[in-house]
């Protein structure tokens, strides 16, 4: 479901609907508000991946549990939250 998702966000990104439109609202190109709107949309789609645990079991983690039980060799290693383990 994301893969779709995310390729139609990624295509539509550039507004290709306003093509050749030289119209301006409240005084920016309206190209410029489509951008706008699309991050906003773009945002709470990326939320809603992030909250259904999806970018969990992207990155080989636990949607329950974080990253406990699971090896972390990353530059961050000796540090959790600024405390040192």
């Amino acid at each position: 479901m994301w893969v779709p998702t995310f390729a139609v966000l990624v295509a539509f990104a550039i507004p290709w609907p306003l093509w050749g439109v030289d119209r301006v609202v409240v005084g920016l190109p309206v190209w410029i508000w489509w951008h706008v709107g699309w991050l906003g949309l773009c945002a709470l789609a990326f939320r809603a991946f992030v909250r259904s645990g999806a970018w969990e079991r992207g990155m080989g983690l636990d949607a329950e549990k974080g990253n406990d039980g699971k090896r972390d060799d990353g530059p961050d290693a000796a540090t959790d939250g600024g405390e040192p383990r």
